[in-house]
């Protein structure tokens, strides 16, 4: 399990503690802080951020599988810009800097309660997120990169869809749930599987605006 992901499932157990079937972008941030602290203390550049103190009892943990929750769009709306954040900086998979980075210009309660308490700006918390090393939040090998060959299949996994479109996984998952793509399951299993063909069909063309050439 890499970081992003060790974050997501972190978000849904704090997403479950308060009975909600919805994961928030609050939920997703002290995920991600979970995901980098040590006894309940998440340093990020000069900032030692205290999780008790955000009201996270850090030594309760996550035990079998997570259910299956809904993110709001909010929460869409974190993961791909954190995708785009990993695109832009040429790295292969999301990591939790990734989505901490992506909470800079937020105003959540979370966010908006460190900001206040720490005087953070857009500005500086990019910065401290950024001196976070792979070596830091991860003890995942390097991720490869993706073999073209594997997209050439009929149906693909979620995480190969992803990539297709260039967003991320949990953006696909979402689209999976609402419908908005078909997804099948595997006889007897629960794997599922997107058809390449359909990924077409959720593409639509962009009109220009009025005014424009």
């Amino acid at each position: 399990m890499n970081t992003a992901e060790l974050a997501a499932s972190f978000a849904i157990f704090a997403a479950k503690q308060r009975a909600s079937e919805e994961v928030t972008p609050d939920d997703l941030l002290i995920g991600s802080l979970r995901a980098i602290s040590r006894f309940g203390i998440a340093s990020i550049g000069q900032w030692d951020l205290d999780l008790e103190a955000l009201g996270v009892d850090w030594m309760l943990q996550p035990v079998g599988v997570q259910p299956k929750v809904a993110y709001s769009q909010e929460a869409v709306g974190i993961f791909d810009r954190a995708a785009q954040m990993a695109k832009s900086t040429g790295d292969q998979t999301v990591g939790v800097n990734h989505l901490l980075a992506a909470f800079a210009s937020e105003e959540t309660v979370v966010m908006g309660e460190l900001k206040h308490k720490y005087g953070i700006t857009s500005a500086s918390w990019r910065a401290a997120v950024a001196q976070i090393g792979r070596d830091e939040i991860s003890n995942d090998k390097p991720p490869h990169s993706p073999d073209p060959g594997k997209f050439e299949r009929e149906y693909l996994t979620a995480e190969e869809a992803a990539h297709l479109l260039g967003i991320h996984v949990q953006t696909m998952r979402s689209y999976i749930r609402t419908a908005r793509v078909p997804a099948f399951r595997m006889a007897g299993e629960r794997a599922i599987r997107i058809r390449r063909a359909d990924l077409d069909k959720i593409m639509e063309p962009l009109e220009a605006e009025k005014g424009e050439e």
